[in-house]
């Protein structure tokens, strides 16, 4: 039969459950989205820059809805989406990228938009295609999707040439999308050692990341039953309730909250779920894991890279951990009363008031406006953060409460994700609450999405923490220089910037008024109006992650190397 290429994409993605895409039109993809623009069940949805488009697709993802999906241009459409591929293929976030392709038979060199996109690609991706003809479409997007969304999950990229993808061609059929089987778990023997060493533990604690995102339900039972205190990364916040008397917070070490620090000084067998033992959830690598670790983790990569295990479990977490489950209780019949329940409470009711009682002068407090915000939002609410201070005061301040209900980037780490990321999972989940918390320097990356916020009719709020500076790295420039370079930002009149977007405004100024901005900014956004609030927030009081971070860089300086940077900032605090 003859088809279109543009036709085949069409019939693949609808074939996949793909529900939207992101992106904007050029001359090498206009068939594709006139095919699209016809789909009963696929909605092509246009952002202002490339960049946006794929921190949209990477945070539909990451609610677990559907695959974010990005169809963009070549060349140009690619190296703007290049930080938001990058953010999905570092944290495992699976996305499907379709772009367009130069005319592949054309014979002349030189071409609009031609460039070796792969090779620019291969470091941030699974796994990427050109198709060569009619007859690879179907097949080729069938597997990108497999390799997208098994084993670790990532961005995957299929180039589509452009007389491919508007001229006819011929295929011998249009094969529907067959799912793959799920993968095996360990062998049982594995299972049960590690679940022997957990139940003979004195102390076993939990240290939870994106991988054990979708486990929570036998996570949550796991944990009560060995009465093992749970800490998590940054990025699997979201994967244990920080309501649950057993969560203490992110990370475990001289870097974390003290309910974390605290009840991980004695745990004697660790059991590390879904992370990779990175820098920022180690703390810049500043834990010290005991030697009973026993890691689980979907990629075997990962395993001994930073700190050596003893048991390794290779495999989803949504089956090995009622698996382990099982195989402990078998093992422990009874569960554990170890108290630290208690002590967990305690330390978390002195870090608040340590918060409260610090004086914000005539600016907002973050302790205060977190547990009010958490009081206001619904249990369900999705939290979106971006890259900076205030990421650090979300995760040490705002309990997310449900999987998946937290998201910001993480070992990538680039700024400008939370204005676009709000837009994505509010597309993926429209009748939940979603809102975003995002510094001033961040929002200037990305705040243009708005407009794409405003166009969708989308009931985000967005909290922008202004305080003129890049303040996570204008603190760590405090400190050993006593002065800031390029960490200042402009001053910018954020009330026009909204009314220049179409966009709701409300100032938050004062303490006073928390609780009443946010259930008006809640309200304004109930009626599908994006919402832009103005907060002044007080960032003199660092975070326990900043000052564990830079104790522990300091700590591992050559001798003549931090007397240097020490006198180096006693001087020009003397002599500024």
């Amino acid at each position: 039969m003859k088809k279109s290429g543009a036709a085949l994409v069409r019939f693949a993605l609808e074939q996949l459950g793909i529900r939207r895409t992101f992106g904007i039109p050029g001359v090498h993809t206009t068939e594709i989205y006139d095919e699209l623009n016809r789909s009963e069940t696929i909605t092509p949805t246009l952002v202002a820059h490339e960049c946006g488009g794929a921190f949209m697709a990477d945070a539909a993802s990451r609610t677990g809805a559907e695959i974010g999906t990005l169809l963009i241009v070549p060349a140009a459409g690619v190296t703007h989406a290049a930080s938001g591929i990058g953010e999905a293929g570092i944290d495992g976030i699976p996305m499907l990228i379709i772009s367009g392709g130069i005319h592949s038979a054309s014979g002349h060199r030189y071409q609009l938009h031609e460039m070796d996109q792969h090779t620019l690609l291969k470091p941030i991706t699974k796994g990427t295609w050109r198709v060569t003809s009619h007859r690879d479409i179907i097949p080729t997007l069938y597997r990108a999707y497999e390799i997208a969304t098994t084993g670790e999950p990532g961005p995957v990229f299929v180039e589509v040439p452009y007389n491919i993808s508007n001229f006819l061609g011929d295929v011998d059929d249009m094969p529907s999308w067959q799912p793959p089987q799920a993968p095996p778990l360990p062998d049982q023997a594995m299972i049960e050692a590690a679940a022997q060493a957990l139940a003979v533990a004195r102390r076993p604690g939990i240290f939870a990341g994106w991988g054990a995102v979708d486990a929570q339900e036998a996570l949550i039972e796991l944990a009560e039953h060995l009465d093992a205190p749970v800490s998590t990364t940054l990025q699997g916040l979201s994967a244990f309730p920080g309501n649950h008397p057993l969560h203490t917070g992110m990370g475990m070490g001289h870097y974390a909250v003290p309910a974390a620090t605290n009840a991980f000084a004695q745990v004697d067998c660790l059991l590390a779920i879904g992370t990779r033992f990175s820098e920022i959830p180690t703390g810049s690598y500043g834990i010290t894991p005991p030697a009973n670790l026993i890691h689980v983790d979907i990629n075997p990569e990962v395993f001994s890279a930073n700190y050596p295990a003893r048991h390794t479990l290779e495999g989803d977490a949504r089956a090995i951990v009622p698996a382990l489950l099982a195989a402990v209780k078998a093992i422990k019949a009874d569960a554990s009363d170890t108290g630290i329940r208690a002590q967990i409470a305690r330390d978390k009711a002195a870090y608040r008031k340590e918060w409260r009682d610090h004086d914000s002068g005539d600016r907002v407090n973050p302790e205060l406006f977190f547990s009010q915000l958490r009081q206001i939002l619904d249990d369900d609410a999705i939290v979106v953060a971006d890259d900076g201070n205030h990421t650090f005061l979300t995760a040490e301040l705002m309990p997310i409460l449900g999987a998946r209900n937290y998201m910001s980037p993480s070992d990538f780490n680039a700024m400008g994700y939370c204005v676009p990321g709000i837009i994505g999972a509010k597309l993926a989940n429209p009748d939940r609450q979603v809102v975003g918390i995002v510094g001033d320097g961040a929002l200037l990356m990305t705040g243009m999405e708005l407009v794409t916020a405003v166009r969708e009719r989308l009931g985000v709020v967005l909290f922008v923490f202004n305080d003129g500076e890049l303040s996570q790295i204008s603190q760590a420039q405090q400190i050993p220089y006593n002065q800031k370079t390029c960490s200042v930002l402009g001053a910018v009149d954020y009330e026009a910037f909204a009314r220049a977007f179409g966009v709701a405004y409300v100032a938050l100024s004062g303490n006073g008024e928390i609780t009443d901005s946010v259930k008006l900014a809640l309200e304004k956004a109930g009626g599908g109006v994006p919402v832009l609030v103005d907060v002044r927030i007080d960032y003199s009081k660092p975070t326990r992650f900043t000052k564990g971070v830079v104790k522990t860089n300091l700590g591992r300086m050559a001798g003549r190397d931090k007397v240097r940077v020490v006198g180096r900032a006693l001087w020009r605090k003397v002599r500024p």
